[in-house]
């Protein structure tokens, strides 16, 4: 359902304003480019540092913009079950193919807590789901046992995107549920290796930058020409740990700034990233001939 590159779309702003101009650019470039899809309202997309109305405006503009071109997965995550219950709601009502809903944060609940958040949801909208594991963000990781109770019990939980960094957890998670249940990878680096153990796709950070050469490192791995899939993720290797030097979004939209996509502008306590790291940044956006 949610095969292949997914783009964490970023969220362009300018003077303290979403820049809905820029963000129609954007999402212009990723249907040229052939991605699978968008994530407005991510990690990427500081979900963290938008109004309630904010959010469901940037839903609503990518669903306009995606025209049915590619499809919407649409962030409607909350460490409050209402919340999320609300924000999923919404993004049903105008027309996304999903929601991507992170597990809760900072209020650290049980696997039964994390089991009954996601089930309520699950139970109260009938939109496919992709559950967001993170707990580098959230503090708590959703064990393999509990994603498979889930799959299991919700139907319309349709898959995981995994930023556990752990390819033996994702190993178990593709162990323990359906074939047909997706693991998808949330990390960049790790794209390749989660494919090699039965991903289908990635929801991606990159991909704002460079959307054209991670559809063609999916489509290489699918055709089964392994060794240009590795040529692709080799090649893109040291911008990706360029675009995790600092915390993300910082680093994405700073290459989008110097790229002309978008102004350079955060909300804090998002801010600007050391000179001495947009330094790395900028050598390997030159590397590759972007700048």
């Amino acid at each position: 359902m949610f095969e292949g590159v997914y783009t964490a779309l970023i969220t362009p702003q300018k003077n303290g304003k979403i820049d809905y101009a820029a963000m129609e650019k954007l999402i212009q470039s990723q249907i040229s480019a052939g991605v699978a899809g968008i994530v407005p309202c991510g990690s990427t997309g500081e979900s963290s540092v938008l109004s309630h109305k904010e959010h469901q405006d940037v839903i609503e503009f990518c669903v306009k913009g995606a025209k049915g071109k590619m499809k919407v997965l649409a962030g409607s995550g909350s460490n409050s079950t209402a919340e999320a219950i609300a924000l999923t709601k919404f993004a049903k009502d105008v027309g996304c193919d999903g929601a991507l809903i992170v597990s809760p944060y900072y209020n650290k609940p049980t696997q039964k807590g994390l089991y009954l958040h996601f089930k309520t949801i699950a139970d109260t909208v009938d939109i496919p789901i992709v559950i967001y594991n993170i707990a580098g963000r959230t503090a708590v990781n959703i064990e393999p046992e509990t994603i498979a109770k889930l799959a299991k019990d919700a139907k319309n939980i349709v898959g995981v995107k995994e930023a556990s960094g752990s390819l033996d957890q994702m190993s178990r998670i593709k162990a323990l549920t359906d074939k047909n249940f997706e693991l998808i990878s949330g990390d960049d680096v790790l794209t390749l290796p989660i494919l090699a153990i039965g991903g289908v796709g990635v929801i991606s950070v990159l991909s704002n930058i460079i959307p054209k050469d991670c559809v063609a490192l999916l489509d290489a791995f699918k055709k089964g020409d392994l060794a240009k899939a590795q040529e692709i993720h080799y090649k893109l290797l040291p911008l990706i740990k360029a675009l995790f030097i600092e915390t993300n979004p910082i680093p994405v939209k700073t290459a989008a700034a110097l790229l002309k996509m978008c102004d350079l502008d955060f909300r804090l306590p998002m801010c600007e990233m050391s000179d001495e790291h947009k330094a790395v940044l900028e050598q390997e956006l030159k590397k590759l001939n972007l700048m």
